[in-house]
């Protein structure tokens, strides 16, 4: 049995949504692991009491950040040259997808989630994280994608998220005034480079035979 690295992901989860396209366009192989949040493996919550996803796991070293998951991916091989935008640095990159990681997702989560909140409005944690994609539209106006005329990490990083936003009230997402910023989304979820990622695998159980991701 190869001695691969070993990732811990859930189907729908942004964050390991993220995890999953930079280890395919890295050409890594892993062996995938699916977990359910409900019923987390137990082996699982071993490697990681955080007992979040996404967890990478590689001779012996556990990943408990998706961004590191993906770094650790592209800095072994990043063929598309995400780490080097067109336009911009790194460092300008990163400071992006902590606005969308950090004051855009808060938002995001008492938006989606407002009853699990005190004293929160929907429609107001609505507006305040449109402030964010209103930004990304101005970007998107001058460009195909956020930091030039290719992808780059900021795009996979920060798509999930607008994914997940926009699908809380799809309706409304479409009729809001960011054309570039749903031209942007709408080719990211038609690609087949995340419908590649979104393929449905079952439960992992200890002692299940290994499923190879990407799939050959």
């Amino acid at each position: 049995m190869a001695n691969r690295p070993i990732l811990y992901s859930f189907r729908r989860c942004p964050y390991a949504m993220r995890a999953r396209l930079a280890i395919l366009v890295s050409g890594m192989a892993c062996e995938l692991r699916e977990i359910v949040l409900r019923d987390k493996a137990p082996e699982f919550l071993e490697a990681s009491p955080k007992a979040t996803v996404p967890v990478l796991i590689d001779n012996g070293q556990v990943i408990e950040e998706s961004l590191d998951i993906v770094l650790w991916a592209l800095e072994r091989n990043d063929p598309e040259n995400w780490l080097a935008p067109e336009i911009g640095t790194l460092a300008e990159m990163q400071l992006l997808i902590a606005e969308g990681d950090g004051p855009f997702k808060d938002h995001l989560d008492r938006y989606k989630y407002a009853s699990r909140h005190e004293d929160v409005d929907s429609d107001d944690e609505r507006e305040a994280a449109g402030e964010f994609l209103l930004k990304l539209d101005a970007l998107l106006s001058e460009r195909t994608y956020l930091f030039g005329t290719r992808i780059s990490l900021v795009d996979m990083t920060l798509a999930p998220f607008i994914r997940q936003f926009a699908n809380v009230d799809r309706e409304w997402f479409d009729a809001q005034p960011w054309p570039n910023l749903l031209r942007w989304l709408e080719e990211f979820l038609e690609s087949e480079r995340f419908q590649s990622i979104m393929k449905k695998y079952p439960q992992w159980h200890a002692g299940d035979a290994e499923t190879i991701f990407p799939a050959s």
